[in-house]
């Protein structure tokens, strides 16, 4: 976890993240500063489906959009528009622990029982879709995945700040990355 950096007080938050909304979401949801009203979204937030994280921040501060391991190579179009028609300059890429995308072409077995004793679908059918989509949504190590759809994300939209986050299921917490940036 060396690879964390705490924010406990507002000089924990990194320079490259102070008064913008990336710092912003550090102080809502580490520190409990209350935010003000907000008009329209200063931020997109990209982060896992998992159930086990909520955010705390102001209503209407942030787009979220939620997918698989928080994986936004494939919702680049929301992402397009939350910055050409919303008017957002900057995105929090959220990674966790314990995440079910990381590793996830190792659950086959596991995912194609679950289809067929849950939902119905045939052996067959099950593992096709496994073998289709898993390698797609695979992530690897979860600070690894983050830090580099960063840098994908600052090289596709050069004016727009992105911040790569952790959030610790274990602590409810956020954490900054050492090497974001």
């Amino acid at each position: 976890m060396e690879r964390l950096i705490a924010i406990e007080r507002e000089s924990d938050i990194p320079a490259a993240y102070r008064g913008n909304p990336v710092g912003d979401l550090l102080r809502f949801h580490n520190l409990g500063v209350e935010g003000g009203e907000y008009e329209r979204a200063e931020l997109l937030v990209g982060m896992c489906m998992d159930h086990r994280k909520r955010l705390r921040m102001p209503e209407r501060f942030a787009y979220v959009v939620r997918t698989g391991g928080g994986n936004l190579r494939f919702s680049e179009f929301k992402v397009s528009f939350a910055i050409a028609v919303g008017g957002v300059r900057a995105i929090a890429l959220v990674a966790h622990s314990q995440c079910g995308m990381a590793g996830v072409t190792g659950r086959r077995e596991q995912f194609v029982r679950g289809l067929v004793e849950g939902a119905g679908w045939s052996v067959e059918q099950a593992g096709e879709q496994f073998d289709e989509f898993a390698p797609r949504f695979e992530i690897g190590n979860e600070i690894d995945f983050v830090l580099s759809e960063a840098r994908r994300l600052r090289e596709r939209y050069p004016k727009v700040a992105v911040g790569a986050l952790y959030y610790r299921v274990e602590d409810n917490r956020l954490y900054a990355l050492r090497g974001d940036g």
